[in-house]
């Protein structure tokens, strides 16, 4: 059975609003400095600390809603960047201590280029990534990714995976960072609840899932392949689903490593879907059985 993740104590708006704000008026102001210099793949690197080093990165969320679910998985909050003309509250579960940056309009123009950001902007720490033995463990079905680097496409996935029944996405080497900014505002900070895992780069990735018993399903265009709506799927079956980057699809030596492979019945000559497209509606097929 499936269980939401624990719902946060109520914060009243009062307390929220009322949380100490330092005002920020130079763009070049180093305490702002992960929001407006360093990219996803510098934050994301280990961080110095003391003597030794920290071993998770940091990523930043951006907007009240995505920021609200970050705090909600349980992630750390470094600090918060508002507009400083905002009036409204803070997200819930914002910490009464939080160090939150009211930045003057020349700043949010520097990082955005249009002087808004969704409302505001969250550092995080990064915590430690479970393996993918430990992920599929309680997974009945999983979705697997090869080559998937566009944030638009992985993010569309996460969500589509999280609200339509599936348990976990694995994603091989290949692959943007669920955490990355713009994969999590297209997810709707769906990713930061949802149980995903690093494979080795595939099909050598497949071993792990193929031993806890899952049934590899690769989805691809091809004209010979079953269609999906037609496979026989049980209920208690562990089934995983196997997708590749946008127009390259799966790589051939991970389609031959595939139990079967499923299509998508096509009409109008249209020979294809957006790969975040195509997810979601096999999500939905496997994921309602």
């Amino acid at each position: 059975m499936r269980t939401r993740p624990p719902a946060l104590p109520r914060v009243t708006p009062t307390a929220t609003i009322l949380a100490v704000r330092t005002p920020v008026h130079d763009p070049d102001d180093p305490r702002i400095a992960e929001f407006v210099w360093l990219r996803d793949r510098e934050l994301a690197r280990p961080r110095a600390g003391g003597r030794r080093a920290v071993a998770a990165g940091v990523f930043v969320a951006e907007g009240d809603v995505v920021v609200e679910r970050a705090l909600r998985a349980g992630y750390r909050l470094r600090a918060a960047l508002v507009d400083a003309t905002r009036t409204e509250p803070l997200p819930p579960g914002m910490p009464a201590d939080a160090a939150v940056f009211a930045a003057a309009p020349a700043v949010l123009r520097r990082i955005t280029g249009l002087g808004v950001h969704r409302g505001m902007l969250a550092s995080f720490d990064r915590r430690p990534v479970p393996t993918a033995g430990e992920v599929v463990a309680a997974a009945r079905r999983i979705v697997v990714l090869e080559r998937v680097s566009n944030p638009t496409n992985l993010g569309v996935i996460i969500r589509s995976a999280a609200g339509l029944g599936i348990d976990a996405v694995l994603l091989d080497p290949t692959c943007t960072d669920p955490l990355y900014r713009r994969v999590a505002r297209v997810a709707m900070g769906e990713g930061y609840a949802f149980p995903w895992a690093w494979l080795p780069r595939l099909p050598d990735g497949l071993g792990v899932v193929r031993a806890a018993g899952f049934r590899l399903v690769a989805l691809t265009p091809d004209p010979e392949a079953v269609p999906i709506d037609a496979l026989a799927i049980g209920g208690d079956d562990r089934v995983a689903l196997l997708f590749g980057a946008e127009g390259a699809g799966l790589s051939a030596e991970t389609l031959a490593a595939a139990d079967v492979c499923a299509g998508i019945t096509m009409r109008r000559g249209v020979d294809s879907l957006n790969v975040g497209v195509a997810a979601g509606i096999a999500c939905w097929v496997v994921g309602r059985r």
